[in-house]
């Protein structure tokens, strides 16, 4: 069978060496390049072709799930495998709606991984055994209004005035992700617009 090709994108150079050195050894994988932040992913990923795209999350200059909705869009072949080292509701839910074909965490054996981007290469999901075990029980759970530390972090910035590129800035994630959050936390709190969420939340001493 053909070596199956890889994308490498993650903002540290020395996890970009550990990797390519990792699948360089194992056989059967073949690095086509690396990335260090989600614009170049994207140009990447579309001027490569690769199979496989190993996708960090915040990185500065354009996080993973901003790329990955721009590969998507796009109508790119390759599957996106996100390895990175958060596992929060906030992270794993929006790459997974994204178009992340997977999540694995950066503390996976590394046959794990391998089996992992195997996996990502013919179609199929993979999840991290704690995020899948976290989604199940998120699904099973009933529908809570509780917002999330990430969400409160959101709003916290918001009700001082903070524009969405400010809040991108200062919690290192994209304006699209911001929006993303505001959504969430309209839907939770039963509100249209920034100025209720605010009033909304100090109602229900959500901010100090």
């Amino acid at each position: 069978m053909p070596d199956i090709t890889l994308l490498i994108v993650d903002d540290h150079p020395v996890v970009r060496d550990g990797l390519r050195g990792m699948f360089a050894a194992a056989g059967g994988f073949e690095v086509l390049g690396e990335a260090a932040d989600g614009r170049q992913a994207v140009a990447l990923a579309e001027e490569l072709r690769p199979d496989v795209v190993l996708m960090d999350l915040r990185m500065p200059g354009g996080d993973g799930v901003e790329a990955i909705t721009e590969i998507s869009r796009r109508g790119l072949p390759c599957r996106i495998l996100v390895l990175t080292t958060y596992d929060t509701d906030t992270d794993t839910i929006p790459a997974i709606e994204a178009g992340a074909t997977g999540y694995l965490l950066k503390d996976a054996p590394r046959d794990d991984l391998f089996n992992a981007v195997r996996a990502a290469a013919q179609g199929r999901s993979v999840l991290s055994p704690a995020i899948a075990s976290r989604l199940v029980s998120r699904v099973r759970a009933p529908r809570s209004d509780t917002l999330s530390t990430r969400e409160l972090e959101v709003l916290r910035l918001v009700s001082r005035g903070t524009s969405n590129r400010e809040i991108a800035g200062e919690l290192f994630i994209s304006e699209a992700t911001v929006k993303t959050h505001l959504t969430h936390i309209y839907a939770k709190l039963d509100v249209n617009d920034r100025a209720a969420a605010v009033a909304t939340a100090y109602d229900r001493h959500l901010l100090p």
